[in-house]
């Protein structure tokens, strides 16, 4: 039994102002609240997280909880009165935005996306099997796959159609039929990403060795292995062209196949079904020889694979890292942590609203091509509380993201201390 006036512990979790132990409780939405257990403030996190389930307020009430502590939730040093001030506007904005209807869905913008995935499929199909131009054809293939990503993304997060069932029904067929992966998989992971982005052994889109290391605490690691030490200094001229098209095969091949077996997540394997049956159709019409059809279909998905993670890599893969150790509120997570691209008609496309990172990151519920309007007052709001609303232009912030990885990987072969 833990007395009320106990200092927190590290079975519980600090959510307004209540601690709720969560010793030996399984998560529905997976690992992530280990990073609240013990230390932090879960309560933005939670807010965000699950602000269209009315089932998580249930589960959150079943829970053995108590009154937090007054040194918890009572500011005493001038940082602690900061943060309340923040967290107090936060919820604040969330609340009038709320009100406003911000977080309310579109139908019409969502049969748009749909309709735009469905017309470029047909239209790369068509180019491939009825004409002779391959090429342009695989870049329009691949463009598409990387759209159904950023499609599948936003239904990931419950911003599509706004019903969560629905949503994650659609992430399953875009995300499994147009890209070979698992809806499944990618919320297991994304939720750990949104809950401390950049922060060390929380962040999964940091845990990227032998490929990839996108900043030196990680790199070092790689100064041990002969592979990693031949390869880590050339990935800024990898990256593109061949480290995301062996990410893409990756996944399609074992990574999403094996967590789909893992879990028996029979409706992700009968749209993986689909999609190579439509694929072996494809080529069924063609005249393509096996070797040419195989081929095309690396092609495809190396295109697919280097749209779309190249532009999800400039938004926070060159930005500084949270130590394992330290916490950051949920508002200052947006601002330090991750930047934001100058908008424009074709970038706001390119990228599937998501150079409105800063936006997406406060509210990651909320549908993504709303931040387009959202973003002065993102902006204000920043400027009221001392934080900085960081927009940088397209092909600079692409150049701190090569920059970076050419000077991480320069690290990583400089001779190692004795």
């Amino acid at each position: 039994m833990v007395a009320d006036n106990a200092p927190q512990t590290k079975d519980e979790v600090l959510i307004h102002g209540r601690l709720y132990d969560v010793a030996g409780w399984r998560h529905p939405g997976g690992s992530v609240l280990k990073f609240y257990q013990g230390h932090g403030d879960a309560s933005e996190s939670f807010d965000e997280f699950h602000q269209k389930s009315t089932r998580a307020q249930k589960y959150l009430k079943s829970l053995k909880s108590r009154e937090a502590p007054e040194s918890l939730t009572k500011p005493q040093t001038k940082e602690q009165q900061r943060l309340a001030k923040l967290s107090a506007g936060y919820k604040a904005l969330r609340e009038d935005l709320i009100r406003e209807g911000w977080f309310k869905c579109n139908p019409l913008h969502t049969l748009y996306r749909c309709a735009e995935i469905f017309a470029m499929y047909a239209l790369g199909i068509y180019m491939l099997v009825n004409t002779a131009w391959t090429v342009p054809a695989l870049i329009v293939l691949g463009i598409v796959q990387g759209r159904c990503g950023w499609l599948m993304h936003e239904a990931g997060h419950i911003s599509f159609t706004g019903n969560t069932r629905l949503d994650i029904r659609v992430q399953e067929f875009f995300y499994g039929v147009g890209c070979g992966m698992s809806g499944g998989w990618w919320r297991s992971q994304h939720n750990r990403h949104h809950a401390t982005p950049q922060k060390l052994q929380h962040d999964v889109d940091l845990e990227t060795l032998p490929l990839i290391a996108f900043n030196k605490a990680i790199a070092v690691i790689g100064r041990k292995n002969p592979f990693m030490r031949f390869w880590l200094p050339m990935q800024a001229y990898l990256f593109g062209p061949v480290t995301t098209s062996l990410v893409a095969h990756g996944w399609q091949l074992f990574l999403h196949p094996r967590f789909i077996m893992r879990k028996k997540l029979y409706m992700e394997a009968f749209w993986l079904a689909v999609r190579y049956a439509l694929i072996f159709a494809i080529w069924n019409a063609s005249t393509a020889t096996a070797g040419q059809a195989f081929a095309c279909y690396l092609a495809y998905v190396g295109i697919g694979g280097a749209y779309i993670f190249t532009n999800f890599a400039l938004s926070h893969t060159h930005l500084d890292v949270v130590p394992k150790d330290e916490d950051r509120h949920w508002v200052e997570y947006a601002a330090d942590y991750t930047i934001n691209i100058t908008p424009h008609f074709f970038t706001n496309w390119w990228m599937g609203y998501l150079n409105y990172q800063i936006e997406h990151h406060l509210f990651p519920t909320m549908p993504q091509y709303k931040f387009v309007a959202l973003s002065p007052r993102i902006r204000k709001f920043f400027a009221e509380h001392g934080l900085k609303y960081d927009v940088r232009d397209y092909f600079a912030a692409m150049g701190d993201t090569f920059g970076n990885l050419n000077e991480v990987g320069a690290s990583v072969a400089k001779p190692m201390r004795a």
